[in-house]
């Protein structure tokens, strides 16, 4: 147990997983082009070329598509316990902090907002988040059953029950498709004035409603919590009890990948309703499965020295999260939109990938400069400094 007073120390194996969070994101990004799908014509390459591109396309979307998020999601409740337990060592509640936090976690948002037209995840994560507060006195079984409900997707369920009460039932109409294609026309025009108002607008308000549709909310809420969990077990120090629990969590992640795969596979088809619901649902238990695999094997292989040394790259990397989270988007759009480079059209997804690369390269060099005579990154320093003005007297 903590004494009143007892700091809880950082994590390195949280840092780099949080760097191969961080650095997954990039690289699925960059092949998707930000949510900007213009690519050059199949005609127009070696086919070669074409079939490297859906290899590519194939290996980096199953190993990260939906997975990254969810690691980030993970930890983001894990440092809630960190900055919870802190305070609370202290005799203070953090609670009305992390609100004040999360509106500054908003305001981040916005800012990525502006240069990734998609909308952005710290947004979601603002709202979302509010749910650790609620939680945060709560025991441990009643936040893992509640983790639990959420990581069901019960609106999901609710819907394709109502499909069954009702034949006629159908799923809200959230216009999702229409707003991400006006905001993909207004991003291939190229204009600066435009581009900027519509990504923090238009795009701010399709990925909120395709995060309803995606089941990102009750999801993401399911994830802050196990994250916040993992903390109070003190699973990320190692230790005969966490090594345990991490080769039970494989070993059982592993079993369970496949059948969910299988069955996600089967139920996704040609009707709206199955697509929307049960197979959201689905779709949602096949990923956080394999999030648990990839989890889990980093967190057993860091116990290693030779893998810590080939991913200590990444510690500085996950310790810069937020900057190098926002600077991708800023790069990447430079880079691949019509504002910039307008290399999109001329990047096949294994370029795309090459050009990744290239960046996350750039930015762990950054990284390690900046740590050199920094504690924290430039946008970390400014939230933490934001954080704690003096608002309010707790």
């Amino acid at each position: 147990m903590l004494s009143e007073n007892t700091k809880v120390a950082r994590v390195e194996v949280v840092d780099a997983l949080r760097g191969f969070a961080v650095m997954a994101i990039l690289l699925v990004h960059c092949v998707e082009h930000f949510i900007y799908p213009v690519y050059p014509e199949p005609s127009s390459q070696p086919g070669w070329l074409n079939i490297l591109d859906q290899g590519t396309f194939s290996v980096i979307f199953t190993l990260f598509a939906g997975k990254s998020y969810a690691i980030f999601a993970l930890l983001f409740g894990f440092t809630f316990y960190i900055q919870y337990t802190n305070q609370k060592n202290k005799g203070k509640d953090f609670a009305w902090r992390f609100f004040w936090r999360m509106i500054l976690l908003a305001g981040f948002g916005a800012i990525n907002s502006l240069m990734y037209p998609a909308g952005d995840v710290l947004l979601l994560f603002s709202i979302v988040g509010l749910v650790l507060i609620l939680v945060r006195k709560w025991s441990d079984k009643a936040i893992l059953i509640f983790a639990v409900i959420m990581l069901l997707q019960p609106v999901e369920w609710f819907h394709y029950v109502m499909s069954l009460i009702n034949p006629e039932y159908t799923l809200p109409d959230l216009k999702v498709g229409a707003m991400y294609a006006e905001v993909a026309r207004n991003t291939k025009e190229g204009n600066w004035g435009d581009f900027l108002r519509m990504n923090i607008t238009t795009g701010q308000k399709a990925s909120l409603l395709w995060a309803v549709g995606a089941g990102r909310y009750v999801q993401t809420a399911g994830l802050f919590m196990i994250g916040y969990l993992l903390g109070r077990k003190q699973l990320f120090v190692s230790s005969d009890y966490s090594r345990k629990f991490w080769q039970r969590t494989l070993i059982i992640a592993a079993i369970a990948f496949a059948p969910l795969y299988q069955l996600n596979t089967e139920i996704m088809g040609d009707n709206a309703i199955i697509n929307g619901t049960v197979g959201v649902a689905f779709d949602m238990w096949q990923k956080f499965a394999f999030t648990a695999v990839l989890v889990s094997s980093f967190v057993l292989l860091y116990q290693s020295d030779k893998f810590k040394q080939l991913t200590s790259n990444l510690r500085f990397y996950g310790k810069m999260s937020l900057t190098n989270y926002i600077t991708q988007s800023i790069i990447g759009a430079l880079i691949f939109f019509p504002i910039g480079l307008n290399l999109a059209p001329h990047s096949g997804y294994t370029l795309s990938l090459l050009i990744g690369l290239v960046i996350l390269v750039v930015q762990v060099m950054f990284c390690k400069w900046w740590l050199k005579s920094h504690k924290q990154g430039p946008l970390e320093y400014i939230w933490h400094k934001l954080t704690w003005i003096n608002i309010w007297k707790k």
